[in-house]
């Protein structure tokens, strides 16, 4: 299984869409994980309508009409691994280990917020990832988004990509 992790696309206010290659990368996945932070709903319509399956999140910038449209939190286990998305997890500071505590039945914690990309791992064994942001680098060198697949029932190939 293939998998898209995207956040923080601040679309269209912080660029007009997603770059074509994020898209393309849409086209080749079989889940599309957005961590929160769309601005409007557009952006949601469309990637739910071209992703084959999408889990989402809100995010601090998103508006009643997104909130009322998404969780503030997803679950979902996909080939067997248990993925929480959201879209804020505090400072950086023990980040691993406090979500671990607050996410004991995760596998896999996807978020943003931050647009730094992180991939972390708890003691407890929960995987954090962030895929940073594919449209506003903010003070990152880059806007990046991650690739990753699940075979069998473990979460493999976790790839940051640059744009």
């Amino acid at each position: 299984m293939r998998l898209l992790l995207i956040s923080d696309t601040h679309v269209p206010k912080r660029a007009r869409d997603m770059p074509a290659a994020v898209w393309e990368a849409v086209d080749d996945a079989d889940v599309v994980v957005h961590a929160g932070d769309w601005v409007t709903p557009d952006l949601l319509d469309r990637l739910h309508d071209r992703a084959r399956l999408l889990v989402a999140c809100w995010g601090n910038n998103d508006g009643d009409e997104l909130r009322s449209r998404l969780p503030e939190r997803a679950d979902v286990t996909l080939g067997g691994v248990r993925f929480t998305v959201t879209h804020e997890t505090g400072a950086s500071g023990g980040r691993d280990e406090r979500m671990g505590r607050l996410y004991p039945d995760t596998d896999v914690l996807v978020f943003g917020h931050s647009h730094i990309p992180w991939d972390g791992t708890a003691s407890t064994g929960l995987r954090l990832l962030n895929p940073g942001s594919p449209t506003d680098r903010r003070r990152q060198p880059f806007c990046t988004y991650m690739t990753a697949s699940i075979n069998d029932g473990a979460l493999t190939d976790v790839v940051l990509h640059r744009l």
